[in-house]
């Protein structure tokens, strides 16, 4: 869906703007050599609103001249700078809640071709701990949104519930060693999944900053799908070259890299920054308003993504 709207966009952008040369380089002169013929046919002047009539444009034409400037301003912003997204579920609590409205950076990982995805300029890379929205590998159709926890050369095992990483070496002559991930319990019971409580916790995914994360402490791990590497016992990966390995806040509710395998970099589409509005959409049960419609406005969660 969301190439598709690209490919519109850009289609909607060419023809318009066709059109608008079109109408420059050829019609203009057209009308005012018919204009001036015109005149030449007739032994008075023409009035004021005769040569306004001969000279008017084409409906078509004016429509498309009035729609070219806003739509390619819209394909610009959208493809290069900034694209507006919506959380449709609950695989990136407590972070992003269903209902976030979110705007992605899409230069921050290089200017793209906005019908293939093909990056046209390198601008800069994802980093561990980054929010990022990409195709899904496996339908690229789909936009997916997740965490990067692992980069390339990055050894990642996930057991138990615990996180442990090992940096790549990048030739260092003192590798990293392989380490658990700090965590630190908040509370239990503030967010809940099909009536159970979650467990909260802060992560330190780097030295820098913390975001927090969600357990299920009722649900065991779903070994028997996670995605096994060639080589690699299952819930270890070692994320290839140009790869990354991403996981959903809410550990226990997301269908992320563990089942799935890694992100192509070619797949990227930009860094979740900024919650720019959000809707609630929760109503008693047996409500006959429309769940599309919301039910308020959580003006606190507006601000930046961490």
């Amino acid at each position: 869906m969301a190439n598709t709207f690209a490919l519109i966009l850009v289609a909607v952008t060419v023809v318009t703007g066709l059109v608008w040369l079109l109408d420059r380089w050829f019609l203009v002169p057209m009308r005012a050599a018919k204009a001036r013929k015109a005149q030449e046919q007739t032994k008075a002047p023409l009035t004021a609103e005769a040569i306004e009539k001969l000279m008017m444009e084409p409906v078509w034409v004016e429509q498309c001249k009035g729609i070219f400037p806003v739509i390619a301003a819209v394909l610009v912003l959208r493809s290069f700078i900034y694209e507006p997204f919506q959380i449709p579920s609950g695989s990136m609590m407590p972070t992003l809640l269903v209902g976030d409205f979110i705007l992605v950076n899409k230069f921050d990982y290089g200017l793209k071709d906005p019908i293939t995805n093909h990056t046209i300029i390198e601008t800069g890379h994802p980093q561990r701990g980054d929010v990022i929205v990409f195709k899904y590998p496996e339908d690229p159709s789909i936009d997916y949104i997740k965490r990067v926890i692992g980069l390339p050369g990055d050894k990642i095992i996930f057991r138990n519930k615990e996180l442990y990483l090992q940096p790549a070496c990048h030739d260092s002559k003192v590798c990293p060693e392989l380490k658990k991930i700090d965590t630190k319990f908040i509370e239990t019971g503030a967010f809940q999944q099909l009536g159970m409580p979650l467990e909260h916790y802060s992560e330190q995914l780097t030295t820098a900053k913390s975001h927090d994360i969600l357990r299920n402490s009722f649900i065991p791990d779903r070994v028997g799908q996670y995605y096994q590497q060639e080589g690699q016992p299952v819930g270890e990966w070692v994320v290839p070259e140009g790869h990354y390995f991403a996981m959903g806040d809410n550990r226990d509710n997301s269908l992320d890299s563990r089942f799935w395998g890694f992100v192509p970099e070619r797949n990227l589409v930009g860094k979740a920054v900024a919650i720019w509005m959000s809707f609630e959409f929760d109503r008693p049960e047996g409500s006959s308003v429309p769940k599309w419609i919301p039910t308020g406005v959580r003006f606190n969660r507006i601000g930046s993504i961490q």
